[in-house]
This record gives C-alpha cells, structure tokens and sequence, in this order.
C-alpha cells in the first residue's frame, strides 16, 4: 500500500479520535474503547455484535492476534461511507465468527443514505497459510492496503474463524492503480477456516480475491463486481464450490479487464521462479455477462504459471454483451501433472464464441467447451440473499 491511512474521516473523529490509524500507528484501543455500536481502531479483547441493535463501523478495525469478533445472526454494520479509511481487517491470529442463518443473515452494508460502489473497503481475512514465495523464503506478505500487518505462514489448516450466511455490499475501495480493496479478500487463509453461502454485492473491485492459503468455499454469489468476480493469486489451493457471477445490465467496469475468473500463479506474475504456485479446483461455476455493450476481458482466464481444475462452468451473454475471450490459458502449468483443466458449456446466444478459447499452452493443459443452455452453479441455493435471478 503506497498511501497511508491517516485518519478515519472528520464525521467519525468526534467519536473516537484515538482510533485514527496509520501504517506506523502503536495505538492499542482495549476493553471498551471499540465499542458495540461505534466500530474503529485496535480490538485486543473479545467482542460480540448482537443482532437487533445498530453497529456502526466508523474507520479501520484492525481485530488483533489473540482477540475474536463475533456477530450474531440476524446483526447488521452499518459502514461510514470512508472509501478506504473503513474497512474490517482480521490479523493472523485473530477471528471472526459471523454465523449467519438463510432467515437471519448478517449484513455488511453502507451507511450512506444514498449507496454506491466503493462507500467502504469491505472485509478483509488475514491468516498463517502458505503463499507461493522463493524457495528457501519464509511464507509472508505484507497485506495489500496496510503494508505494515502480515499474512501467510506454515499452517494450512490454520482457522480465521466463520463467515456464513454473510450479505457484503457497495465494497471495493481504490487506492491507487495497483492496491485497492475487495469484497472479501482472503490473505494466506488456512482450511480451517469456514467461507460459505456469502453475497458480495455493488462493489468497485474484485467480488472475492484469494492471495495464497488453502481455504475452501463454497456457495459464493458476485453480482455487479466492477472489476474481476473470483481472483486468485499468490500460491491458492483450495476448493470452490458451486459459484456464481453476474453482471447487471448497466452496470459498467473500472478497469479495462474485467473477469470472471482472473488466476496467476504468484503475485501478479512477479517471480515466475517461484514454489507453491497456484494450483486450486472450482465445482461448479456460473459466469454470465449481461451488460448491454460491455465487454468482459474473458470468461476464464488461467495465467502466469497458475494451475486450475474446472468442472462444470457455465457462460452465457446477455443482448449486447462481450466477451473479449471465453477461456484464455495463457502461460498457465502444462506439464503432464500439473496441467490446467477446464470443463465448461456456453450458451451461444447473442453472439457467444464457443470457438473462442486462447490456448497459449503445450503438454497437459486441456478445455472441453460445449454449446448449452444450462449447467453450472446451483443458484437455488442462493433463495435466502433475495436476489431476482
């Protein structure tokens, strides 16, 4: 992160000024200094979000190693509409326990009375999982918007906690061109950890980033991601399940390449020399583009040394929409064993190329792609968000 975060915002400083934070900040808020219903600086103690009572998040909450935030069923945050100066960031160590339920989720939503992409930077889970790295290199890396905390480790199974039945809305703050913040970004988050049945929604970035670790997910809806709707990255080897992707008529991108699926093996294709590179599996997934003249870069995209499983992906266009490749390998794994393999069907109206697939690879690396009308993620699992598919 090239840009420190040096205070909250003016209407938050009156309630919590000690709460600012910077890259270099020691403050250490304990006990009662992060309140229930005003939410900012550094949690060392154990806090419990209950549902029926206003929870408002006011700045950066750093939940520090040792401390658990939990949030009950049925709670609601309501995030200042700070960009980048508000956002919720588990340090390894730390957990969070937000277990929801299909007729009690938790909601992270924006304040703001009139709510729009990028009001706030969303949740953030750091962990002690392996990244990819040189060899002979400890497992760390500095998080992307507060270069000063760490993730990564030794420990695969390491536990973050539980987000389930969790609703996260008008996310995705900017920093710069090359930081910003996501829906939900998973730092170097261990199996042991529980992602599941989670709503990313309106947000300015990416829906849901994974920067290395081993954690599996599952039932994940991105609606209007206005950049990538699943990104993995920096040595990811988990297992996805049944995943969801769509883009509203309407609703346009930030950046010039848009995705559905977005993989490199190491961080941003930086050290190809790398060990413990991406190699991860997603079970089924749904990829659809219906923004009237808006092209998506690609459907699938697998590069810079990343290895992919994919069964059961489904693409489709709406009247109008693009995609600018339906599946592009470029430089993924094609040896023998690590080859990168993609099953998928694709619904061709409105223009959809089942024939273009870029193909860079040699060896291992394979795409089966079919003319269909249906397949993919399970989207009735999604009834409980309330979502109009």
């Amino acid at each position: 992160m090239k840009k420190s975060i040096l205070s909250i915002v003016t209407i938050a400083a009156f309630v919590l000024t000690s709460c600012s934070l910077s890259d270099d900040d020691a403050t250490t808020v304990v006990g009662g200094g992060v309140t229930a219903q005003n939410l900012a600086g550094n949690l060392t103690a154990d806090l419990t979000l209950s549902s029926g009572v206003a929870h408002n998040l006011i700045g950066a909450l750093l939940v520090k190693e040792g401390a658990t935030l939990t949030i009950e069923a049925g709670a609601t945050i309501n995030a200042l509409a700070g960009g980048t100066d508000v956002y919720i960031l588990v340090e390894r160590g730390g957990k969070i326990i937000a277990d929801g339920t299909a007729s009690n989720p938790i909601k992270f939503t924006s304040g703001a009375v009139v709510p729009k992409a990028g009001d706030w930077g969303g949740v953030i889970l750091n962990g002690k999982a392996p990244l990819s790295r040189q060899a002979g290199s400890e497992s760390n890396a500095a998080t992307e918007v507060k270069n000063s905390i760490l993730f990564g480790g030794a420990d695969a199974s390491d536990n973050s906690g539980v987000l389930n039945y969790v609703i996260l809305e008008y996310t995705g703050a900017r920093i710069d061109d090359e930081a910003e913040h996501n829906g939900l970004t998973l730092n170097g988050v261990g199996s042991g950890t529980t992602i599941s049945n989670i709503a990313i929604l309106n947000g300015d970035d990416d829906g849901i980033e994974f920067f290395g670790g081993t954690v599996n997910t599952s039932n994940i809806l991105v609606v209007n991601a206005k950049d990538d709707m699943f990104d993995f990255s920096q040595g990811y080897s988990g297992t996805c399940t049944n995943l969801y992707g769509i883009r509203e008529n309407g609703y346009t991108a930030v950046t010039s390449d848009p995705r559905g699926i977005e993989a490199d093996g190491n961080l941003d294709g930086n050290s190809p020399s790398d060990i413990n590179e991406s190699n991860f599996t997603v079970n089924g997934v749904t990829i659809i583009n219906n923004a009237d003249g808006v092209e998506m870069s690609d459907g699938i995209k697998i590069r810079r040394d990343a290895t992919a499983t994919i069964t059961n992906a489904y693409l489709a266009l709406g009247s109008g929409a693009k995609f600018g490749d339906v599946i592009d390998l470029q430089d993924s794994k094609s040896d023998s064993t690590e080859g990168t393999s993609i099953t998928a069907t694709a619904n061709i109206a409105n223009g959809l190329d089942i024939t273009d697939v870029k193909n860079t690879t040699v060896g291992g690396a394979t795409i089966t792609l079919t003319a269909a009308t249906s397949g993919g993620a399970d989207k009735s699992v999604f009834t409980w968000t309330g979502y109009s598919f």
